[in-house]
């Protein structure tokens, strides 16, 4: 998104404040979505992953009220939701199964952090595309905790607020996502892709070398299976690691696996289950690799290392399906590309290339045009560059 683009939504948010709650916003808060760049299907099993934050963001205009209600005004879809924070606190609030349960969930999760929430007026608007993958929800949870720490003035980390979001889309709104998402919502940093280690929350920022765009294709094919089949990855994982335990007795989780001592045990796991933990454990080698190659300003080796993660997401996790595959397909066979491949949970959503910079109207069109004609589907181009966490605007 161009700075103009982003000015542009700024005021219209701006606008419809004044004209839902007849006076000028306190603040306006940006949050991005994310993408994914390689670490796939790891972060459940204390792994590795490598996202950078994207220039669509959700933006929120808030206001302080005198009393402890919460007013909503949801831009994108025309909707109001209210409700008071005394409620939230008491956990007499409940889930509406809408956009609200994720500033619902926010003060919820705030407040049993024990922080003391203002009264709030505001108005949403997101340009991250729902049910694609880029984390839209994040989004949406991390400017509003952003917007309730500027008005209210509480003390509270990047670190704390990504958790504190994590856990009201886990428990209040009851999808089980692991922390990359608000995480990289809350501390990305511009230009830098962040190398989270999912189990002890370290994380390195990591440039991503100029004259490289992010290209993020949206398939257009909704994502289907993904609760179901999320819930048996995780549990065909947690089964690989009981199994090597007898073997490995210190480990905990998949990440405690190397590739040496899958070559050594692996012959103790049943099909699919050897394919899954294959995939973690070459997934979380592979980070590594990717990160190091971004620091070497080695985009070639950095491309293959993504495809190489597509075949094993497509393979051994079983996660793709026709549509990301002949997306994918079509960007290895496009001009400029370094490395193209599924990101997110699968079975639809979006894929994310790496493009040098001069070939991505090229790239775009070719992805267009090929995968039009093996599909009949329109695919949605997103190019971006890394961008900040959530800010003030």
């Amino acid at each position: 998104m161009t700075q103009k683009r982003l000015t542009q939504r700024v005021v219209q948010v701006q606008q419809a404040f004044r004209a839902e709650f007849g006076s000028e916003p306190a603040v306006v808060i940006r949050a991005p979505g994310r993408v994914n760049l390689i670490g796939e299907h790891t972060d459940y099993n204390d792994g590795f992953v490598l996202p950078a934050a994207i220039d669509r963001c959700a933006l929120v205009a808030a206001g302080l009220r005198a009393d402890r209600q919460v007013h909503i005004h949801a831009l994108d879809v025309n909707a109001q939701s209210t409700f008071r924070l005394d409620d939230v606190s008491e956990e007499g609030v409940s889930r509406h199964d809408d956009w609200s349960d994720y500033p619902r969930g926010v003060a919820w999760a705030l407040q049993g952090r024990g922080m003391a929430l203002a009264g709030m007026n505001a108005v949403l608007t997101s340009d991250v595309p729902v049910g694609a993958g880029l984390s839209s929800s994040a989004a949406i949870e991390v400017a509003f905790a952003y917007a309730w720490q500027q008005l209210s003035g509480f003390a509270l980390s990047r670190t704390d607020l990504a958790l504190t979001c994590q856990r009201a889309e886990n428990e209040f709104v009851g999808v089980n996502c692991g922390i990359m998402d608000q995480f990289i919502s809350a501390l990305g940093q511009a230009g830098h892709a962040l190398l989270i280690d999912c189990r002890s929350l370290a994380h390195e920022a990591v440039a991503v070398p100029e004259g490289v765009s992010i290209v993020i294709c949206d398939s257009m094919k909704r994502r289907g299976l993904v609760d179901s089949a999320y819930n048996e990855r995780r549990q065909e994982c947690q089964t690989g690691v009981s199994l090597l335990q007898h073997r490995l007795p210190g480990i905990t989780a998949l990440r405690d696996v190397t590739p040496d001592d899958l070559a050594q045990f692996g012959d103790a796991l049943p099909a699919p289950v050897d394919r899954r933990v294959r995939h973690v454990v070459r997934e979380n080698w592979r980070v590594h690799a990717f990160a190091n190659a971004l620091r070497q300003d080695e985009q070639l080796t950095a491309g293959r290392l993504m495809n190489d993660s597509h075949a094993s997401l497509r393979d051994d996790y079983e996660v793709s399906c026709a549509e990301l595959d002949a997306l994918v397909e079509a960007a290895w066979a496009a001009p400029g590309v370094y490395g193209s491949r599924m990101t997110g949970a699968g079975f639809g959503g979006c894929t994310v290339s790496l493009v040098a910079d001069d070939a991505v109207k090229a790239f775009g069109q070719s992805i267009q045009t090929t995968y039009e004609a093996r599909t009949g589907l329109t695919p949605h181009i997103y190019i971006s560059r890394p961008s900040q966490g959530v800010s003030v605007v």
